[in-house]
């Protein structure tokens, strides 16, 4: 039986890259989440249907990011120890192949022809485009700063990253595999997610910035930045670690119905809503806490999102307590707290039918 694949990766997302989402019909014959343990050696996935984990991917040191192949016969990791694109075989979790890269990568996402994009989070900063089929580094698209995540848009037409060095944002034309065009938002560029205009073509982008409990959008058409969003303060606070706090929000996704913005805060320990296209408040969800005799409660510290492609839920990963969290996002209520590995952060969502 042929397959056909859906992913949603997180920071989405997380739903960072929604590559034919609205297309795929209710009876999903497959969802797994997949989570990458950047502290440790090894990749988690989860059945969303019970919240458990159902396969280990062993043998990548600090894994960073995680995609999948169009057909859904492999998954891609960034090995940030080997400096390359490790390639699973999706069922089985063997090492098919490492792809070298021009440099230290950070995360990577798929286009629908299978081209394979590569944020190298190395001076002087590059977008690494690999040959789905000879599995080799085709073009590195040089850029000003090194890179920290990349999407691809929902239409594979361009594909977007930015750097925490330069607070340069930049698209770049698939197509032409060139540089299409760049904007300095005054900060460093973290995660990105991204909107889509009924016609599937990109509208806006929403980006986490270097010190920013919040986030800032971008009109796609116009090329501009808008106004910072600040998410609120009013939470019970919690620990957190000073190092954390220059990336204060640090995940981020639209649902695949692309009527929700989510977006974590790690001195809310929270997860909050926001609806699409007016970016009201709708809600929050809290996450778990750690909690140490004789300390004071702590941040999981949140990271990357991802959905399941029904947008029922969202799950987060915990970087600081090696667990990934489960919300129903109507009700946006825990549904599960799954422990998965060390550090875990890049968290994707493979569907395949």
């Amino acid at each position: 039986m042929q397959k056909t694949i859906t992913t949603i990766l997180g920071s989405i997302a997380a739903a960072a890259l929604l590559v034919g989402l609205a297309a795929q019909p209710a009876s999903a014959k497959t969802v797994r989440i997949y989570v990458t343990n950047s502290g440790g050696d090894n990749i988690h996935v989860v059945d969303p249907a019970s919240n458990k984990v159902v396969q280990v991917i062993k043998g990548i040191e600090a894994a960073h990011g995680v995609a999948f192949s169009p057909d859904g016969s492999r998954v891609y990791a960034t090995n940030e120890a080997d400096h390359t694109v490790d390639v699973f075989e999706q069922t089985t979790g063997k090492l098919l192949k490492k792809v070298a890269l021009s440099g230290r990568p950070n995360n990577l996402a798929v286009a629908k022809d299978g081209r394979i994009v590569v944020a190298i989070a190395q001076d002087p900063g590059a977008l690494d485009i690999i040959d789905p089929v000879k599995l080799e580094r085709k073009v590195s698209i040089l850029t000003n700063g090194r890179l920290h995540n990349t999407y691809v848009t929902p239409d594979s037409k361009f594909a977007i990253s930015g750097s925490t060095r330069t607070s340069i944002f930049t698209v770049f034309d698939l197509q032409k595999e060139e540089k299409a065009w760049e904007v300095n938002l005054g900060k460093g560029v973290r995660p990105n997610a991204i909107e889509t205009n009924p016609d599937g073509s990109t509208k806006r982008i929403f980006t986490q910035l270097t010190d920013l409990n919040g986030f800032a959008t971008i009109d796609f058409a116009t090329r501009t930045k808008g106004p910072n969003i600040e998410l609120p303060k009013d939470l019970d606070g919690v620990e957190i670690a000073d190092h954390r706090l220059s990336a204060p929000s640090h995940g981020l996704g639209v649902t695949p119905d692309n009527k929700t913005l989510w977006v974590t805060s790690i001195p809310a320990n929270a997860v909050f809503a926001y609806s699409l296209p007016d970016l009201k408040l709708i809600g929050h969800a809290k996450l778990p806490e750690i909690r140490v005799p004789g300390r004071n409660p702590m941040s999981s510290v949140a990271n990357w999102v991802t959905f399941t492609p029904d947008s029922k839920s969202i799950y987060v990963s915990n970087a600081a307590n090696n667990t990934v969290t489960a919300i129903d996002t109507e009700a946006r209520k825990t549904l599960a707290v799954i422990p998965v590995g060390q550090a875990p952060k890049r968290i994707g969502t493979l569907v395949i039918n």
